[in-house]
């Protein structure tokens, strides 16, 4: 019959004491058998051989002190266990397993080390998992740096394709609700990629087969806005729209906001030149299309996103990124100012009209800064243009009983001191054809 096998902590049975201390006194002592510590720890098959120094004091080969840190002392008792039960490290979890995998490279128990190794290799992680294996992995040696497998940085062709494929899915339309998951999923994760924080981005903005991918599908998805916005218009001039259409509401808002998307994308990329031309073109179209589709507090979450798509590109003309011709800056300061300041007061109607309740209306608005820097870059713009041109446009908004928005102040103080000034300081040009 065979023997049964010991028993960790039987004292009858035992025939070697293991006492594990730590430098913050904590003492614990375990009775085990020498059989079991030699055959699966090359620590103890050492310190229980007849080779090592003190093999022949009185109680050494009896009692085998291990001294370890506190936070250690119960991977440890649990690495000493092991060889005993063979229990799978996976009951541990990631963090007790990386415990239990640092006791038994110290105790140098191979077999529960790779069990260890193998277990968190390929279970998953969490956050906090994942910094304490940063920690404490590359001290133990290079056999386990393979779990670190997957927090290593990749070559940048992957990450380039990976990119390009998701910012193909981002940019196509998505009716089924799958596709429109892994559409935000993908616009979300590539914003992400392209943020330079803490670290570098993983796309370098100037990488020319990047930017000449992204244009294309820019290009496509601005080239299906525009066939969109001509079939409102072409369909409100045959049969004109009654009532509310929800789809095509739903279609124009979605359009929008991939729009809005991309502008983000682009002023990474350093790209907006293409969305700013396209805009300058169709912003007319946008404004009819929003008035036809969904007019007053019905469209205001889409009004929203085209005063947010226009901040954007505005702010790229007045910074002089990109350089528009006058007539084109007129026209785009015309527009964007009666559309923000539409959009505007239907905010405040909106707050205004639900003082007492909580319609979902009323919570619409965007960020102060958009606001701001969109009231700034009209300032900017309007500044540029022609003394005659400012003038139209400031006649026109002193008029209007919603000057508020856009505060055009200091673009009216410019233009009255440039305009008082004007004759003094050009009068150069008079001595110069007197000259002539």
């Amino acid at each position: 019959m065979r023997a049964a096998r010991p028993k960790i902590g039987d004292q009858a049975t035992s025939d070697v004491v293991v006492r594990l201390r730590t430098p913050e006194g904590r003492d614990e002592w375990l009775y085990c058998h020498s059989a079991v510590l030699a055959a699966g720890s090359t620590y103890f098959a050492d310190r229980l051989s007849d080779a090592w120094p003190t093999c022949q004091i009185l109680g050494s080969r009896y009692c085998v002190e291990v001294y370890c840190q506190d936070l250690d002392l119960s991977s440890h008792v649990t690495a000493l266990r092991l060889l005993y039960t063979g229990e799978p490290c996976s009951r541990f979890g990631v963090r007790g397993a990386l415990g239990v995998l640092q006791a038994a490279v110290n105790l140098g128990c191979a077999q529960i080390a790779a069990a260890c190794r193998g277990y968190i290799e390929a279970a998953p992680w969490e956050e906090a998992d994942e910094e304490e294996i940063l920690r404490t992995v590359p001290s133990l040696g290079a056999q386990y740096e393979c779990i670190l497998a997957r927090l290593r940085p990749i070559d940048p062709a992957p990450v380039t394709s990976i990119f390009l494929s998701a910012f193909r899915h981002a940019t196509r339309s998505s009716a089924a609700a799958p596709a429109r998951e892994l559409k935000s999923a993908a616009q979300e994760q590539l914003e992400y990629m392209l943020t330079e924080d803490d670290d570098a981005p993983l796309i370098a903005p100037d990488n020319v087969d990047v930017k000449a991918q992204v244009k294309d599908c820019v290009t496509g998805l601005l080239s299906r806005f525009s066939d969109f916005l001509s079939s409102i218009l072409m369909k409100q001039k045959e049969t004109p729209l009654v009532g509310d259409d929800r789809k095509l509401h739903q279609e124009l808002h979605t359009f929008v906001c991939d729009v809005c998307w991309v502008c983000q994308v682009l002023s990474k990329l350093e790209m907006m030149k293409c969305i700013v031309l396209y805009w300058v073109g169709v912003s007319s179209d946008v404004v009819e299309a929003v008035e036809i589709v969904g007019p007053g507090y019905d469209c205001l979450k889409t009004s929203l996103k085209v005063v947010e798509v226009s901040a954007k590109v505005l702010e790229a003309v007045a910074f002089g990124n990109i350089v528009l011709p006058t007539e084109k800056r007129r026209h785009m300061v015309n527009i964007w100012i009666a559309f923000a300041r539409t959009t505007k007061t239907l905010i405040a109607q909106a707050d205004h009209d639900d003082e007492d309740g909580d319609a979902e209306t009323s919570k619409l608005n965007l960020d102060n800064e958009v606001w701001q820097g969109l009231e700034s870059a009209i300032v900017s713009i309007v500044l540029t243009l022609p003394s005659d041109s400012q003038a139209e446009i400031l006649s026109e908004w002193l008029q209007s009983k919603h000057a508020r928005y856009p505060d055009l102040t200091e673009a009216f103080e410019a233009w009255c001191y440039r305009s008082k000034v004007a004759k003094r300081r050009l009068s150069f040009l008079s001595d110069i054809d007197r000259v002539s």
